[in-house]
């Protein structure tokens, strides 16, 4: 904080420091608002129409439900579009599930148990945000409609979307170290108060240099100037110390509106030396080479896009699992019909399932000695259909698994190259349409390391070129060292060629790490990166949201008072 602006905060100028910004902000919540309106709702009151309110409740588990909004009451209306918009936080990892009720209010009191009940709905916030609005008949009762009643929701995430790109060099700064140049670095500063995140001043230091030109940089439009292009803003040039003791070089105040005037230049001022001496003009020149308003696309711009998440399944039938017949088999189904296998593939299915519009999956087997011939195939279609591998919703990969255990052979080895490269042909064919419209995850269930190590390590790295995203979860106690090498959080994982990975697009986890926790940490866990992942190469290849983004939604000023 710069005592000489009251209130002020800074905006680090550092490439690094913005790149840890924005990848904190990624794993923020965002909030999501709701736009409700019904149609032909009951009439409960005599000799006029209903005064509908409808209540937004979340399933907190355990069949409890908590309330999260209300919606105003609109006087005397059936088909009611409600003013106020209903907020939430957006998780894409879990399944939110959610209650709308519609209630015919006719008194003051706030409980509901006294007012007519009109009908409600439930879906998940998945669904309305996949779908961008959705339209859903009331329900007076399970199996009882309302009427023709029907509500429909929209959703619009809120945020600005815009970033500030700069880039920017200085001249004939002032030396400021005794044995050497000065260590500058850039700080911008706003008058007020905002909670610094992802703030670093070394990585932006350039050493020793009077003349230097720092990398490109990006900062939130809003952090930067809370969205207004003639806000003031203060710019430090200081020399860095590694203990903290930043000298300033120079200072000057100006405003985004002036920095996108470029090539807009400015002069460092430091206020001590330019009362102290009349000779002084400067302690040295920054100059504006580049200063853009970009949109930053978020995850939710993608989905509400329109962009479909396509869901692919592979199951490992490898004879390490046992004997299917056998209890201390990992294929062995329980009396209640599950496994490690089934559980995980429902955990991570019931949150991707949402984002697909047509809900076919097509699901895989490998590792297994498959009929007429009893080869061993390390791609084979579950349904043994393998002109059409689709199954309808994750229900139908749960029914394909069990009709195809006891018609196979357990084999081996456990070669994961097979499928990888599978759906990698399916992204590939959605790439050349150069549209943000689909995006592949695949989610390889399997007990053992991997054998094909090398294959494998050769189809992540062209897949991680693609707009796909692998999920593997090791079920079983086995040692899966080698599959922490594919999902390289140490480093980009390379290809025997010595070709790096374009981006981390896998992720492992253990499913006994899990194994006592509720079933949604395990899809928190698996599911957390997939939408940066898609964020990444979408804004790699340069493709905005393949539909047009909706217009902002009403604002109770401009919606019509009930």
């Amino acid at each position: 904080r710069d005592p000489s602006v009251p209130g002020s905060s800074p905006i680090s100028g550092s490439s690094a420091g913005s790149l840890s910004f924005f990848s904190q902000m990624a794993h923020c919540v965002t909030l999501v608002q709701l736009s409700i309106s019904c149609d032909h709702l009951i009439d409960k009151d005599i000799g006029s129409k209903s005064d509908p309110l409808c209540v937004l409740l979340q399933d907190v588990g355990g069949g409890s439900w908590a309330e999260l909004g209300r919606t105003e009451r609109v006087r005397n209306c059936s088909s009611p579009e409600f003013s106020k918009t209903l907020q939430l936080e957006y998780h894409f990892e879990t399944v939110q599930k959610l209650r709308f009720g519609i209630y015919d209010i006719d008194n003051k009191t706030p409980e509901l148990g006294d007012d007519d009940f009109l009908g409600g709905a439930e879906c998940s916030l998945g669904q309305i945000v996949s779908s961008q609005i959705i339209t859903l008949p009331l329900m007076l009762k399970p199996g009882k409609p309302a009427g023709r009643g029907t509500i429909t929701v929209s959703a619009q995430e809120m945020k600005d979307s815009r970033i500030v790109t700069m880039e920017v060099e200085a001249r004939n700064l002032d030396k400021k170290d005794f044995l050497g140049k000065s260590d500058p670095f850039l700080e911008f500063f706003h008058p007020w108060d905002w909670m610094e995140r992802g703030r670093r001043d070394s990585p932006g230091v350039i050493k020793n240099n009077l003349n230097p030109t720092w990398k490109r940089f990006s900062v939130p439009l809003q952090h930067f100037c809370g969205g207004d292009p003639s806000t003031p803003i203060q710019v430090r040039c200081s020399d860095y110390d590694s203990d903290g003791s930043h000298d300033l070089i120079g200072t000057f105040y100006t405003s985004l509106a002036q920095l996108q005037a470029v090539p807009a230049e400015f002069e460092c001022i430091h206020p001590e030396k330019q009362q102290k001496k009349k000779s002084y003009k400067n302690s040295g020149t920054v100059r504006v080479k580049i200063c853009q308003v970009e949109t930053q696309y978020s995850f939710l711009d993608y989905v509400m896009g329109g962009c479909q998440i396509n869901f692919t399944v592979g199951i490992d039938f490898t004879g390490s699992n046992g004997d299917p017949s056998s209890p201390d088999s990992l294929h062995y189904l329980s009396p209640t019909g599950v496994n490690e296998y089934l559980t995980a593939l429902w955990s991570v299915g019931s949150v991707i399932q949402d984002y697909d519009s047509d809900k076919l999956f097509p699901a895989f087997g490998f590792g297994a000695q498959v009929p007429p011939d009893w080869q061993v195939s390390h791609e084979f279609a579950l349904n043994f259909n393998p002109s059409n591998p689709y199954c309808t919703g994750i229900q139908g990969i749960v029914d394909a698994y069990r009709q195809a255990l006891p018609q196979v052979r357990l084999y081996g080895p456990t070669n994961f190259a097979p499928i990888i490269n599978h759906v990698a042909g399916l992204a590939t064919q959605a790439a050349h349409q150069k549209t943000a419209s689909q995006y592949f995850v695949l989610l390889l269930l399997t007990d053992g390391a991997v054998t094909d190590v090398e294959a494998t390590c050769e189809a992540v790295v062209r897949a991680s070129h693609l707009p796909m995203s692998v999920i593997i979860v090791g079920v079983g106690g086995a040692d899966f060292e080698a599959m922490e090498q594919l999902d390289a959080d140490g480093g980009p994982l390379r290809a025997r060629s010595g070709e790096a990975a374009a981006r981390d697009i896998v992720q492992f986890v253990p499913y006994r790490r899990f194994q006592n926790a509720p079933r949604e940490t395990l899809a928190q866990t698996v599911l957390a990166e997939v939408p940066m992942q898609l964020v990444s190469y979408f804004k790699a290849q340069g493709w905005a949201p393949f539909k047009p983004l909706p217009p902002p939604a009403k604002s109770p000023a401009q919606a019509p008072q009930a």
